[in-house]
């Protein structure tokens, strides 16, 4: 079930209308209530593999329990391996077997081995990269005493299959997400209304902006060869709008849905492309996954209090298995590699910049080159994400590079208007919660924006596109 389709928009209404009036003045009805319309919700994609969020929610739950009991260290940490062996386990089942398989062949092959494979033909089920590593910030802050196990098992199963972030995040901790389905919730009217605005700010940037961007980038990516190298970087800043307007418009969904039922979910984007270095591109863009790989695995790592060495391989490492979490295929682990190579001077050398309200024209001009060329070093990157192969990407960026690069590209302009008209509205935003939060200007203009939001929605959305993260 689809965000921006008329089925999402028939059943949030009717799941908002129970959810406040028959199960209201009960706590439990209504997180059973949340486990159910969240199964249903996920079964419309494919009810089969409702058994898999079942079972992970079990075992995660079942091991919770086992965390309230006295326990030596050493149990605790078999308890933290199952834990982490199984989700893991099933990730790597589902997602990554064929890739390894295929990678193990081709490395005997370059060696003059030649095997036969084994492979298997399965379905990669939508959000598995998300609810697993959902689950797992349980078992592992568990495991570091940082909260307590829960015996609510309403509560856990809510917490794991909650719809609205459920196959695309934002991925929520344990430790913020699941104390509030042990609270009551109350109906709160500036939460409905920033929740309402959330959804349509949400539904501009996956209907207006990533699914016109989709049809432009596709067209010069599946024709690269034939294109010149303005074209080409045309075309990677199209698809830098369209994973952005995709991404964050369904995080913006997500996040105000919840909102509607008395949820906060965390931000997972805040003005990403405004970022004046990569290091601060990381802080503000997929925050719940690049927090996550922060606390477990680049701070257990040693994080940056180790050698100099230590740091740039720790860096290496959390942006490569970064990068293999966005997908079973070497682009995105190369992808990943170059924002390490972004990352690491920054990081080693202690530059950092602060984003603020400048004060002189010349602080105001440093800061938009130095976002200029953040954004141009994070559109090149991108090309590697979104290319088939590596061979791919190697090629489109060598035609980038050419002496093409400075004719005038054959793109629609007014697309590229319309992405920099945006931009300003960001910038102009920036300072806010998001790009609809407009509760500072006055009603008659409040009003004024939300029907041009709806008006752009109905008359410009571009062809219908499956969501880009829905394949992770």
């Amino acid at each position: 079930m689809l965000f921006n389709t008329v089925d999402f928009a028939v059943f949030l209404p009717i799941v908002l209308l129970l959810y406040w009036s028959v199960f209201k003045n009960s706590l439990r009805l209504q997180n059973i209530f949340i486990v159910l319309v969240s199964y249903f919700f996920y079964a419309c994609w494919d009810w089969r593999f409702l058994g898999l969020i079942f079972l992970s929610s079990l075992v995660d739950y079942t091991i919770g329990l086992r965390f309230n009991k006295p326990l030596s260290q050493q149990y605790k940490k078999y308890l933290l391996g199952f834990s982490v062996l199984f989700n893991l386990g099933l990730l790597f089942t589902f997602k990554y077997f064929n890739f390894f398989i295929d990678t193990f062949t081709s490395v005997f092959s370059f060696f003059g081995t030649q095997i036969q494979p084994t492979s298997i033909s399965i379905i990669l089920p939508v959000g598995i990269s998300f609810y697993t590593f959902q689950t797992l910030s349980y078992t592992i802050d568990l495991y570091k005493e940082k909260i307590t196990p829960t015996k609510n098992i309403v509560a856990f199963f809510a917490f794991v299959s909650f719809f609205p972030q459920l196959v695309a995040g934002p991925i929520e901790r344990a430790s913020r997400l699941l104390p509030q389905f042990a609270k009551k919730r109350k109906f709160e009217y500036s939460k409905q209304v920033d929740g309402l605005r959330l959804i349509l700010g949400g539904l501009f940037k996956k209907m207006v902006i990533a699914d016109n961007c989709a049809l432009l980038a596709n067209q010069i990516f599946d024709s690269y060869p034939t294109q010149s190298g303005s074209t080409l970087f045309a075309g990677a800043v199209f698809f830098a709008f369209q994973i952005y307007g995709d991404f964050s418009g369904y995080s913006d969904i997500a996040i105000g849905s919840s909102r509607l039922l008395g949820f906060d979910l965390m931000k997972n984007f805040n003005f990403p492309y405004l970022s004046q270095n990569m290091s601060e591109f990381w802080k503000r863009w997929h925050i719940s996954l690049s927090s996550w790989f922060r606390d477990y695995v680049y701070i257990p790592l040693g994080g940056s209090r180790v050698s100099k060495g230590r740091l740039v391989l720790n860096i290496v490492i959390v942006f490569l298995v970064s990068g293999l979490w966005h997908g079973a295929n070497l682009t995105f682990v190369f992808w990943g590699g170059i924002h390490a190579l972004f990352v690491i001077p920054v990081i080693v050398l202690h530059k950092k910049y602060k984003a603020h309200r400048p004060s002189a024209p010349v602080a105001l001009w440093r800061q938009l080159l130095n976002i200029g060329a953040t954004f141009t070093m994070v559109v090149l990157a991108w090309v590697f994400f979104r290319a088939p192969t590596i061979t791919d990407a190697f090629g489109y960026i060598d035609i980038i590079f050419s002496s093409s690069l400075f004719t005038m590209p054959m793109v629609s302009r007014s697309a590229l208007l319309f992405v920099f008209l945006y931009m300003i509205c960001e910038w102009l935003q920036r300072h806010r919660a998001h790009v609809l939060d407009v509760s500072h200007v006055s009603r008659p203009i409040r009003y004024c924006i939300y029907y041009l939001v709806c008006f752009a929605i109905f008359y410009f959305a571009g062809d219908l596109q499956p969501f880009i993260y829905f394949q992770f």
